[in-house]
C-alpha cells in the first residue's frame, strides 16, 4: 500500500505568469515548473503520485486556468481560493518573509488548516458566457472613454474618434449576439433566462451574467444569495464600537451589472421605484438606497428561480 494515501496531502500552488511554484504538505516537497502545457503536464504527473486531498491555487484572473483545467481532466481535487483569504491567513500566522517557495508553502498550509470546499468547474459554455459578459463590459468602458474624448477634444480630431466608436459598437453587438446564441444552446439556460428577463429592468446581459456567474442562484437561501453577490451589509461592531454597516466582497462583476440593471428598473419597475423612493424618504443616501434595492432584487430573483415562477409584482412587494 502506498503510505502517501495514509496522510492528508495538501498541495499549494503559487501562480506566476511564466512559472508555477508547488509545495506538497506535509511531505515538505517543493518544485517548480513552467506555466505552459509542458510544465503543467509535468506538475500534474508529479502531484498525482501523492493522491492529494486538495490542491489549492489562488484566483488571479486567468493565469491559473490552464492548470485548473489540467486538474479537472486528471480528476484531481482542486480549490480556486480567494487571495484575500490566504493573505488574512498569513497575517494570522504572523508571516513576514515572502518568496515563491514560502508562498506555495503558505497556500498548502492554508489548504491543510482551513480545508476549503472543493471548486466545481463551470461547463465550457458557462465559462464562455461569463467571459463574453466581461468582454462586453470592457468594450463598454472603452466606448465611454472615447465618447468622453469626443466631447472635450477639438472638432478637428473627431474624425479619428468616430471610426473607433463605430468599431466598438459593432463588437459590442457581436458579443451580445454570441451571448444570445449560447443561451439558446441549452434548455436550462433558456428556462432561467425567461424567468430572469420577466423582471422589468433585467435585460439579456444581466440575465446572462447571473446564469454564468451565479449558477448557485435558485439553490441557496436568500441570505446566501445576497452575500454571494456582495450586497448583504456586513456588521462592524466590537465592544462599544459600532461602525457603519457596509457591503464587502462578493462577485463584483455581477454586482456591477445588477447595479446598472437597477438604474433601469427604478424607471420601469413600480416595485423598485417605490422601494427606492421609500429609502430616500427615510434619509438613506442614494447609493445606499440603490444597493438596498439590488439586494431586494437578488432575493426576488433567487426565489423566482427556486420556485420556477415568473415575475409577479404583487408577490414582489411582500
Amino acid at each position: 500500500m502506498n503510505t502517501n494515501t495514509l496522510q492528508n496531502i495538501n498541495v499549494g500552488v503559487d501562480t506566476g505568469k511564466t512559472q508555477l511554484d508547488i509545495y506538497i504538505r506535509p511531505l515538505d516537497i517543493y518544485f517548480n515548473v513552467t506555466n505552459d502545457e509542458k510544465g503543467i503536464k509535468q506538475a500534474i504527473q508529479t502531484i498525482a503520485q501523492y493522491h492529494p486531498e486538495r490542491i489549492v491555487i489562488e484566483a488571479t484572473g486567468r493565469l491559473e486556468m490552464p492548470f485548473i483545467l489540467a486538474c479537472e481532466n486528471a480528476n484531481l481535487p482542486y480549490v480556486i481560493a480567494n487571495p484575500l483569504h490566504i493573505k488574512k491567513f498569513s497575517g494570522a500566522l504572523g508571516n513576514r518573509a515572502k518568496n515563491d517557495r514560502l508562498d506555495a508553502a503558505l497556500i498548502a498550509h492554508y489548504a491543510e488548516s482551513i480545508k476549503p470546499r472543493l471548486t466545481q468547474l463551470k461547463s465550457e459554455n458557462i465559462r464562455l458566457m461569463s467571459d463574453l459578459v466581461t468582454r462586453r463590459n470592457q468594450l463598454l468602458s472603452m466606448q465611454t472613454m472615447e465618447k468622453n474624448r469626443h466631447q472635450i477634444l477639438p472638432q478637428s480630431l473627431a474624425s479619428s474618434i468616430k471610426p473607433i466608436l463605430t468599431a466598438l459598437k459593432n463588437q459590442i453587438t457581436k458579443v451580445e449576439n454570441r451571448i444570445e446564441k449560447l443561451i439558446e444552446t441549452c434548455p436550462d439556460y433558456q428556462a432561467k433566462n425567461e424567468i430572469l428577463q420577466s423582471v422589468p429592468g433585467i435585460g439579456k446581459i444581466a440575465a446572462a451574467s447571473l446564469i454564468s456567474n451565479v449558477p448557485e442562484l435558485g439553490y441557496i437561501t436568500n441570505k446566501q444569495a445576497a452575500s454571494l453577490i456582495g450586497v448583504a451589509p456586513i456588521t462592524r461592531e466590537s465592544g462599544s464600537f459600532k461602525g457603519k454597516r457596509m457591503i464587502k466582497g462578493g462577485r463584483m462583476q455581477v454586482r456591477t451589472v445588477l447595479y446598472m440593471a437597477m438604474m433601469s428598473a427604478m424607471q420601469c419597475n413600480p416595485v423598485f421605484k417605490e422601494k427606492y423612493q421609500q429609502l430616500l424618504a427615510a434619509g438613506k443616501p442614494k447609493k445606499v438606497a440603490i444597493i438596498a434595492c439590488v439586494r431586494k432584487m437578488v432575493v426576488i430573483l433567487n426565489s423566482m428561480l427556486r420556485d420556477g415562477c415568473m415575475w409577479d409584482a404583487d408577490s414582489a412587494k411582500n
